[in-house]
């Protein structure tokens, strides 16, 4: 029963709720799908954490995909003991990468109380299943070897499965534990990705790359204004003023 709980029905329905207020939340909110930057409240942090959490996370998602797209191609691959290792050793690699990513922005969150103040409940439930979900990837690929074979030969037949509305549990009963949970938290991911600012990946502004480049034109004159702005009133000649007694005695000066 519990398998048909978490298996069946809590993928549907966060496939369903994801899909359908991702949708709502676009149409109703359009301006909310961003991920709401804190850099200017703290940068240094930021910036590394960001930089080996979108390469580590895209590269993991990338072989993920990859095995659901072409599990024989990934197979055949794998034949060629040199290659598997390659392979297994990149997507640790891309793993830790976004574990290290992962972590640091969190500490980041923790430690910083101007990013504090502005971190929501639901940024807290993201950053904690986004960490459990890597924590998990990365146990797997160290203590669960061969992982790009196993898993296009057990995971990807049940997520087939669901996709084609005929859901078959046989291929990951045997599962060990640690890797159910990472299929669970996956899930769980997918019903807060609506509520939360995981939501600005579907809106990356890839149009930069071939937007064309804005011309700016001035609609005013500077030389112009320069010539008619007023002059500041200059002192007679060998007429010292009380700023410059003040700055020849070492005194601050003050002016407005």
């Amino acid at each position: 029963m519990h398998n048909n709980l978490l298996y069946i029905i809590l993928p549907y329905t966060a496939f369903t709720v994801a899909v359908v207020f991702t949708i709502y939340r676009y149409r109703k909110d359009g301006f909310s799908y961003s991920s709401l930057s804190s850099q200017f409240l703290e940068s240094k942090e930021l910036f590394y954490g960001s930089v080996a959490w979108h390469f580590g996370v895209i590269g993991a998602l990338t072989g993920h995909a990859i095995g659901f797209l072409f599990p024989k191609s990934v197979l055949w691959f794998n034949g060629v003991p040199v290659r598997l290792y390659i392979l297994e050793t990149t997507g640790l690699l891309f793993g830790l990468l976004a574990l290290v990513g992962i972590v640091s922005l969190t500490v980041r969150r923790a430690t910083s109380s101007r990013v504090r103040a502005v971190t929501s409940k639901m940024d807290v439930v993201v950053v904690m299943l986004l960490l459990i979900q890597v924590s998990l990837g990365v146990y797997i690929a160290v203590f669960y070897r061969w992982g790009s074979s196993w898993f296009v030969t057990s995971a990807v037949p049940y997520l087939r499965s669901l996709w084609l509305l005929q859901p078959d549990l046989k291929m990951i009963e045997p599962l060990p534990l640690i890797i159910k949970l990472h299929i669970v938290n996956f899930y769980l991911l997918l019903i807060v990705f609506p509520f939360s600012r995981l939501v600005h990946m579907l809106v990356v502004p890839l149009q930069y790359l071939w937007r064309p480049y804005q011309i700016v034109i001035w609609n005013w004159n500077r030389r112009r204004a320069q010539a008619h702005a007023p002059q500041p009133a200059r002192q007679p000649a060998g007429v010292a003023s009380s700023a410059d007694e003040h700055a020849a005695e070492g005194r601050p000066v003050f002016t407005r």
